[in-house]
């Protein structure tokens, strides 16, 4: 079982959470925005996992030094979307249930488009 420690170093004493249960909060924050089809895996990801186990589709997660996240999302996008826009609401959307739900600090959230689908988005 993979762990996160983020160790606050105050007196309200240490934060650890499941890498299962992060990768669970990014890939609803990132489904739950207006304009992104899905969550893919790029092609070296896709390689990775012949090997072995890795993070869930459309996901990486790395801990910095200092116990801050670094978020990556691998999403492809509907037809006509302005990609600037959608990227921030991403972001901010990860970010704001990030700490919200957990109370971690995020350093990064890197969002990349691996695709465009040219089907209507269902209401």
């Amino acid at each position: 079982m993979a762990e996160i420690i983020n160790d606050l170093n105050q007196d309200k004493g240490k934060i650890t959470c499941d890498r299962n249960i992060l990768l669970s909060i990014i890939s609803l924050a990132t489904k739950e925005i207006s304009g992104v089809a899905s969550l893919e895996d790029s092609f070296w990801m896709k390689f990775k996992k012949v090997f072995n186990k890795s993070d869930s589709t459309g996901v990486k997660i790395k801990v910095s030094q200092n116990g801050q996240l670094i978020i990556d999302v691998f999403i492809r996008i509907f037809s006509g979307i302005n990609v600037p826009d959608i990227a921030y609401k991403v972001q901010d959307n990860i970010k704001n249930n990030i700490v919200s739900m957990v109370d971690m600090r995020v350093s990064k959230i890197n969002v990349h488009i691996v695709g465009v689908d040219f089907k209507t988005e269902e209401a």
